[in-house]
């Protein structure tokens, strides 16, 4: 019996209904850990190329890791990959909560999904055994109310992830849903689900994974709460979750304002954390057996905006995208549109920015009112920021089908210069922390497989000059000892770049959380990472062994895009990032350079071991021992 897994991959062929266990080698889960290097090496093996992302023949995975379902902090996670209806590569996305801990007790570490069911189903997995049942009657029907539906019909504590009905009114960036708050976001995954008429996936089990050390896992889960305190960044995180860096943000000139034109929000207290406690935080809620609690639950019973606490709250990103980008700062306007996007399921962060680009398009005269269907769409607007977010969801109208389509669809219909207002790398727009401040980011939105993202590198101020020690003695553990001054994009910053995504490449693979897990500002570091794997493994393995899992995710998702098409060329940021910023602040009169960036690109693919057109060499693939995916 192996420790901390199950063995056990379950295979889904929605056109035939057939149902296949498939038992992994220990070797396997190894070289893999589970999460979107899993995941890649089913999708290279069994999609064909060029297949449409909606289409039957793109394969969908959903995939734990080595260590969910373990009793300590950060590991409920599960990752989703497949072709993104959005960029046309490789869509990533993972999501929290308590669904990728039951789906492990439910007896499997993952899921393989093909082909298109005739009729809407869901995928039910009860104590290990799986069966597909009728979903017509959850159609059309918000995420609360599926939840209810089949909590009713299924287990009252099962674990459901579906898409919403925004997939199946063809919203681009519908994003696949647990306990109607947390979210597969970003690349469309709620859209490909959708595609498959797989309306969800139920997970109900009692078994828990055997642990190879059971002493050694406790001791170190008892270091958390001990540890937390002291942190300088994990105290502010669980009082106010991410939510927390709203104020900090703003102060290095990186809180994207007025679908960033500037680095500055003036009423960005309005819209902080620390508002947010003190007006309508509800209650802190959490993952499974994790300590941080960061999730927020809002309430707000009175007034025009009103939400319910089983949504959830808004994290930074929201915060972000329905405030500052959008000159709004009425926090609870802010929440009913975090709300709504958890009824439907859209990522929120494409949701808020395609407003906000649409803001823009507005003011500067691209679109007008007869285009808005009467709608005047200003920043700053409350009112017609939650319409137009209505009239998305509901693809209403001709302007509603078109903001569910993103910016960049919509500014090829529009014309008149609004690829100018863009912020999108490979269709997905940029998340709230701006390359202008962080400059080695900007390099990340550019080469990242799936386009612009916050989270598959460290952040530029944990390698810049002043760093505290705690940060840099863990960043020594993966090779990084000499920080670099800020705004810079030097060299170093690269590997900095280069090797931080990396290891958060390993975390999405061992599907491991980023904010307990991490190679700086984390509950937990690099050495505690390998001690917990070990613990719950039994495996010898080391930071070397876990960076190498990493660098094979990176390519296995390089080689994908490669054989669908993208390059280098599609490593580009938006012509907005090298405008001066406006404003006020420490970042306005900044714009990154085409110079650097470029010369940035040519230094991190020399580190990853990819040619002038960001292609993996045959010797890389061979070394990682990928070689079958050329």
């Amino acid at each position: 019996m192996p420790y901390g897994y199950n063995g056990k991959i379950l295979h889904v062929d929605l056109t035939t209904g057939e149902l296949m266990v498939e038992e992994p080698t220990e070797a396997f889960y190894r070289k893999y850990l589970g999460g979107s290097a899993m995941g890649m090496h089913y999708i290279l093996r069994e999609m064909p190329k060029g297949a449409d992302p909606l289409s039957p023949e793109n394969v969908l995975t959903l995939m734990t890791g080595v260590t969910t379902g373990a009793a300590i902090s950060g590991q409920s996670r599960i990752n989703a990959n497949a072709k993104s209806p959005i960029s046309g590569g490789i869509g990533d996305s993972q999501s929290g909560g308590f669904f990728p801990a039951e789906l492990k007790f439910a007896g499997f570490d993952g899921i393989v999904i093909k082909g298109k069911s005739p009729t809407p189903v869901y995928l039910a997995i009860i104590d290990g055994h799986a069966e597909l049942r009728d979903a017509a009657h959850l159609m059309g029907k918000k995420t609360g109310e599926v939840d209810d539906i089949i909590h009713q019909e299924a287990d009252p504590k099962a674990e459901i992830l579906q898409h919403g009905p925004a997939a199946e009114k063809g919203v681009l960036f519908s994003s696949l849903v647990s306990m109607s708050n947390r979210h597969n976001g970003r690349t469309g995954m709620g859209l490909v689900m959708a595609s498959k008429n797989l309306k969800a996936v139920v997970v109900r089990g009692k078994k828990k994974p055997l642990i190879a050390d059971p002493k050694a896992l406790i001791a170190l889960n008892r270091t958390g709460p001990k540890i937390l305190p002291d942190n300088p960044d994990m105290p502010g995180l669980a009082a106010e979750g991410t939510a927390t860096v709203v104020l900090f943000q703003n102060t290095i000139g990186s809180l994207p304002a007025r679908n960033y034109n500037e680095g500055q929000f003036d009423s960005c207290e309005d819209i902080s954390g620390a508002r947010m406690v003190e007006t309508i935080l509800k209650e802190r809620d959490t993952c499974f057996a994790c300590v941080v609690r960061c999730k927020r639950v809002v309430e707000i019973k009175e007034g025009a905006y009103r939400a319910e606490p089983r949504y959830g709250g808004p994290e930074y990103e929201t915060l972000g995208t329905f405030g500052s980008y959008c000159g709004v700062s009425d926090l609870a306007a802010i929440s009913l549109a975090n709300q709504m996007c958890n009824e439907y399921s859209v990522d929120t962060i494409a949701a808020g920015a395609t407003i906000a680009f649409a803001m823009e398009c507005f003011e500067k005269g691209v679109i007008n009112k007869e285009q808005t269907h009467g709608l005047e769409l200003r920043f700053g607007d409350a009112d017609a920021m939650i319409r137009a977010l209505e009239m998305m969801l509901n693809a209403e109208g001709e302007f509603g089908r078109t903001l569910g389509q993103g910016s960049e669809r919509a500014a090829k219909i529009w014309g008149k210069g609004s690829e100018d207002f863009l912020i999108t790398v490979k269709g997905a727009e940029a998340p709230a922390h701006m390359p202008q401040a962080k400059r080695s980011l900007g390099l990340i939105y550019a080469v990242n497989p799936f386009g612009a993202d916050h989270q598959s590198s460290e952040h530029d101020p944990y390698y810049e000059e002043g760093v505290a020690d705690l940060n840099l003695n863990r960043l020594k553990l993966i090779g990084l000892s000499e920080p670099q001054p800020g705004y810079s994009l030097t060299p170093e910053k690269v590997r900095f770049a280069y090797l931080t995504e990396v290891f958060y490449s390993m975390l999405d693979s061992a599907e491991l959380c980023q904010f307990v897990f991490g190679p700086a500002w984390t509950l937990y570091g690099p050495a505690e990472t390998v001690e917990m794997i070990r613990a719950v493994t039994g495996w010898d393995i080391t930071v070397e062994e876990l960076m190498t899992v990493g660098e094979r995710r990176l390519n296995l998702f390089r080689m994908f895009n490669a054989r669908e098409g993208l390059d280098r060329k599609d490593d580009k940021l938006p012509k907005k990032f090298f405008k001066k910023l406006q404003g006020a602040g420490p970042t306005a009169g900044i714009a990154l350079t085409h110079e650097e960036i470029e010369s940035a690109i040519d230094e991190y693919y020399r580190l990853a071991g990819w040619t002038n057109n960001g292609v993996p060499t045959t010797e890389t693939m061979e070394r990682l021992d990928i070689a079958w995916a050329l």
